[in-house]
């Protein structure tokens, strides 16, 4: 696996405060990234503080975690910044919180000039699926991307 740099955290073109993402934020879930193979994957340990029902991952929390990581792809992947299109999550197992690592990908279903869409899973500690996402990405053009989004382009993701 290799490692995705976040290049927004030095940014000082706005203040980073991303929930999903940005380590500068106390709140949020401070997400990192790698790339394996065609996946994008992310390793995080839920804490108490996202709980739904009594040690269980919150599905709103999970939504967003979903939605975190195929936004990872859109900027790996599909090499620009986009918007989030539509969220679709069947939850098949309860996600609990616990001291364990969860593992949640993103894998490139289909991709045009406009939109990107996504197959998302999260993952317990044992391996077992407790959702699986859909999640379709309106794509921008690579100048608009880097002015209003400040996409840094695909370089500046990896050393």
């Amino acid at each position: 696996m290799r490692k995705i740099i976040n290049p927004f955290v030095n940014s000082k073109q706005h203040d980073y405060k991303c929930f999903g993402c940005s380590p500068l934020n106390n709140i949020g879930l401070q997400l990192e990234f790698w790339e394996d193979g065609e996946e994008v994957v992310c390793k995080w340990i839920p804490g108490k503080q996202f709980e739904g029902y009594r040690n269980v991952v919150h599905g709103g929390i999970q939504a967003t975690l979903h939605d975190e990581v195929a936004s990872w792809a859109v900027y790996t992947q599909c090499k620009t910044a986009g918007v989030t299109s539509n969220l679709s999550v069947r939850y098949k197992n309860p996600l609990m919180i616990t001291d364990d690592e969860i593992t949640i990908r993103a894998r490139v279903e289909s991709v045009n000039r406009r939109l990107a869409v996504f197959e998302t899973t999260i993952e317990d500690s044992q391996g077992k699926v407790c959702s699986i996402g859909k999640v379709t990405y309106f794509l921008f053009p690579q100048d608009i991307a880097k002015d209003k989004y400040q996409y840094p382009g695909e370089n500046a993701f990896y050393e």
